[in-house]
């Protein structure tokens, strides 16, 4: 098989044995028979979908979640057996590619079913549907008892649709304080109570509540996301993680150029970094358009094993850092990820951007390859 060929040296490195560690680690956490759904939309993170879905499933995994049809298609494309289940709204005209695909979708009004029903006459294959729940996240799912009676009553009337399960999504399972949380737990358990027959798959716990959370929310599946990244949905759960997380996700360059300036001279637009003394000022391919936005002005990376800053305004293919020393061309910088005993991790990145762990992986553009090792 070809391997494709990068001439820019900027890069992002995935550990698929880290995404499989943290699988294992937590497939021997849960409770027997309990499915682990392994959350890959926006393409995994930004780690790469179909790598990271393969690595889950031959790690214990039975399950692949997306966000949005396309994601689905993309998955089927590359994985014929394991069930895909789309967690976001899916149009009505995405009813039949769903059936013929055996793509699960989220069902979460009646009318959705009524308008779908027409276009699923003559497929040989039923739509299977999971019943979203609205517990207290106020984004997608019906909202009281009566509305999961009437949705589940409208799915077993129309031919060629198949209830295959039911979840909700917890708002607040990684924090301390678990009123909101307990609230959730009691309204989606009241919504089953009143359903005539269970569906095959029960599932409400995300990643922080797998963790950290009462084991008989695990149900049936529990959804693992950010974790199965090797990253902490929160500093609570970090705090009471019940076993080590292994991050997957790196970010690499090198130097292109290195020169030195004299004090008094600028760098970057606007002249915001004006040297104080004589200053080795290196040059790396990586920029805002990479995902390496401008409020990271500032940030350290790693050169030599040394913590070294970014300075002037990052522009939108390269910046620029301020070096201790002289260093050759090629020599290699690591953003995010470990040089000797150093550490720049995407938590730190996080607060310097003032944001979650979790957006950060998925603002690293697709213009930077990901590299599997």
């Amino acid at each position: 098989m070809k391997t494709q060929q990068y001439f820019r040296p900027t890069k992002a490195m995935i550990d698929l044995q880290a995404i499989q560690q943290n699988v294992k680690n937590l497939k021997e956490f849960l409770q027997p028979n309990v499915q682990i759904i392994a959350v890959v939309k926006a393409n995994a993170y930004g780690h790469g979908d179909v790598a990271v879905a393969r690595a889950a499933l031959e790690a214990g995994a039975t399950i692949l979640a997306v966000a949005t049809p396309d994601e689905a298609l993309h998955i089927r494309a590359h994985f014929e057996e394991p069930d895909i289940l789309i967690l976001g709204a899916s149009p009505v005209s995405f009813a039949p590619y769903a059936a013929q695909q055996r793509i699960i979708l989220t069902a979460f009004a009646s009318d959705w079913i009524q308008q779908a029903a027409p276009l699923l006459v003559n497929e040989e294959l039923p739509l299977r549907l999971h019943i979203k729940v609205d517990s207290g996240m106020g984004r997608l799912g019906i909202r009281s008892e009566q509305e999961l009676v009437e949705l589940y009553e409208t799915i077993q009337s129309t031919a060629n649709v198949e209830l295959d399960g039911i979840f909700t999504h917890f708002a607040t399972a990684d924090e301390e304080n678990s009123t909101h949380f307990n609230q959730q737990v009691q309204f989606f358990e009241k919504c089953l109570s009143v359903m005539p027959l269970k569906p095959r798959l029960v599932h409400a716990s995300n990643t922080a509540a797998s963790l950290v959370k009462n084991s008989h929310l695990q149900y049936d599946a529990v959804r693992y996301g950010i974790s199965l990244y090797g990253l902490s949905p929160s500093p609570y759960v970090e705090s009471i993680l019940p076993f080590p997380l292994k991050p997957a996700f790196s970010l690499e360059s090198e130097l292109v150029h290195v020169k030195q300036i004299k004090a008094g001279e600028s760098v970057g637009y606007g002249a915001t970094f004006t040297a104080q003394t004589e200053t080795w000022i290196g040059t790396i391919p990586i920029g805002y358009a990479d995902g390496v936005i401008r409020k990271l002005g500032g940030q350290e990376v790693l050169v030599d094993g040394q913590k070294v800053p970014i300075v002037g305004r990052i522009c939108m293919d390269q910046c620029m850092v301020a070096l201790p020393k002289a260093y050759a061309i090629g020599e290699k910088v690591t953003l995010i990820g470990q040089q000797g005993q150093h550490v720049i991790s995407i938590d730190e990145w996080a607060t310097k951007l003032e944001t979650i762990n979790y957006e950060i992986p998925c603002i690293i553009t697709a213009r930077v390859p990901r590299i599997y090792f």
